[in-house]
């Protein structure tokens, strides 16, 4: 069974457009990399200069695995490096938490 994960980033505001251009045109082995690290129906909402992002995976152990699996992929550091700076607030998925995941109050099936 699959657990949804979401947060959301403040994007500074003279980096909208190249981030929703990035985000609109991903780079193929961003979204490979992204399957293969077991992340699945993942979306991302734009509310003004605040994105939403949602995806699923298995299990918190398999979001964290997930997430240090993207940490050491060359095409995401690549990735990462770029988009890292556009976003208010911590972008480190070194980081044991990396982003803060929003607590799910509703979902209907």
């Amino acid at each position: 069974m699959s657990k949804r994960f979401a947060w959301t980033w403040n994007v500074k505001e003279e980096c909208l457009d190249e981030y929703v251009q990035m985000h609109l045109n991903p780079w193929p082995e961003i979204l490979e990399e992204h399957t293969k690290a077991g992340i699945r129906n993942y979306s991302i909402f734009q509310n003004g200069s605040q994105f939403f992002y949602v995806f699923e995976c298995d299990s918190d152990e398999a979001a964290a695995k997930a997430f240090a699996y993207m940490n050491e992929s060359e095409a995401c550091q690549r990735w990462n490096a770029i988009t890292s700076k556009m976003v208010e607030g911590s972008f480190d998925f070194g980081e044991s938490a990396p982003v803060q995941y929003l607590r799910e109050v509703f979902y209907l099936k």
